[in-house]
């Protein structure tokens, strides 16, 4: 009896173990089957990444160029084999530049669609919504395309960013005001998260000045997110006779005011922050935005000096879209290149623990000429800023 007992305990542990890699009709093993050591997203084949981003409206140009940047880097890994045989899949959904339609497909992509990341989310009041959801799931959020502070500090274990924040911009464009001379500055910023983000680093760059520098603030005026209407912003600022405007909003929004102002007299200086879309801003105001300059955080996407530039105008001219580079674009490729290379550093074993702790492995990473460094401390991959300037040709030159 003893014996027949062990027997039957030990067919019963053989039933479960059958059971638990897929070999029984029960719902979870359809799940174990499909994953790799049970980990979210991925399997013996694939990683699952997802993404929500303005794909449609205002914004839409952005979202898109930043999903084809990262495509066409996924897209070339894969061909290459993949990361250690696993092909990445970018599952992007549409939030129009929503918080409520990004909080909708985040938890899509989470409790659904099971991700194994988030990558690449577009803007500051889509990201700040998802992030209670994020540091709740405890999955990695790679690369938002936002300068945010908030998305910053505090630090979250699971958030990565690839790019310099509005902190640093805002400074080099107030550094930049000072040295050229100029005193007065009016700002114009999105009634948002971002805008928020975008007023307050000026307000923090001009205190760091030195008390004699005579550099002040001297109008601040909010706007709808996405809005051509500007006619209130607009007599604000002017009324303020200010010698620079920094606007921190979106292509659409800002190029109605530089042509409205200009129509109305303004001979001072406009700014802008990364965000606003570079190549859509330069489209929108053509020619007349003679001089406009906006603060980047990626290199130049036409400067085929640095080899990074060089690899992402080689696999754009070989998918046939030679003429397609954009700011945008070339964020989602390095931000792809940067995931590639913590996936790598990870090994075979992959595991949302294990891709995290070799992020923050990765010091004085050269994808490029473009340098990524991560640590447990600091999850802010790069500080490089630089300006440039739309020419009377209506294109951005360095």
């Amino acid at each position: 009896m003893v014996l027949q007992s062990r027997v039957k305990r030990r067919h019963f542990a053989g039933v479960l173990v059958a059971c638990a890699i897929g070999a029984c009709g029960v719902p979870g093993a359809a799940f174990a089957a499909n994953t790799t050591a049970g980990e979210t997203g991925v399997t013996a084949d694939t990683i699952l990444l997802g993404q929500s981003a303005a794909l449609t409206g205002p914004t839409a140009v952005l979202g898109k160029q930043m999903n084809a940047g990262a495509s066409l880097y996924f897209d070339y890994i894969n061909k290459q084999g993949g990361v250690f045989g696993r092909k990445i899949e970018l599952k992007a959904l549409d939030d129009m530049y929503e918080p409520d339609e990004a909080v909708k497909n985040t938890k899509k992509l989470i409790d659904e669609d099971r991700v194994f990341a988030l990558f690449g989310y577009v803007g500051t009041p889509t990201s700040q919504a998802v992030l209670p959801l994020v540091n709740q799931a405890h999955v990695p959020f790679f690369a938002p395309f936002t300068g945010a502070q908030s998305l910053r500090d505090p630090q979250s274990r699971y958030v990565f960013h690839v790019r310099a924040g509005y902190e640093e911009e805002t400074s080099a464009i107030v550094r930049q005001i000072r040295t050229t001379g100029l005193k007065r500055i009016a700002v114009v910023y999105n009634d948002d998260a971002y805008g928020r983000a975008g007023i307050g680093g000026v307000e923090h760059a001009i205190k760091r000045l030195p008390a004699d520098s005579g550099v002040q603030l001297v109008a601040q005026e909010s706007v709808i997110r996405n809005t051509v209407e500007i006619g209130d912003a607009m007599q604000t600022a002017l009324k303020a006779k200010p010698d620079a405007i920094v606007l921190i909003s979106a292509y659409r929004t800002v190029g109605a005011f530089v042509k409205e102002a200009l129509r109305r007299g303004y001979a001072g200086q406009f700014y802008n922050v990364s965000f606003v879309g570079t190549q859509a801003l330069a489209k929108e105001v053509g020619p007349q935005g003679s001089g406009v300059i906006i603060s980047q955080v990626m290199p130049h996407p036409g400067n085929a000096t640095m080899p990074v530039v060089r690899e992402y105008l080689r696999l754009l001219q070989a998918a046939g879209k030679q003429n397609e580079f954009d700011y945008a674009s070339i964020e989602g490729f390095i931000a792809a290149k940067a995931f590639v290379e913590g996936l790598r550093r990870t090994g075979h074993d992959l595991t949302r623990d294990r891709f995290v702790a070799s992020l923050e492995s990765m010091r004085n990473v050269d994808l490029g000429g473009f340098i990524v460094q991560f640590s447990p401390e600091s999850h802010v991959g790069s500080k490089f800023v630089e300006m440039t300037i739309i020419n009377s040709r209506g294109v951005v030159i360095r």
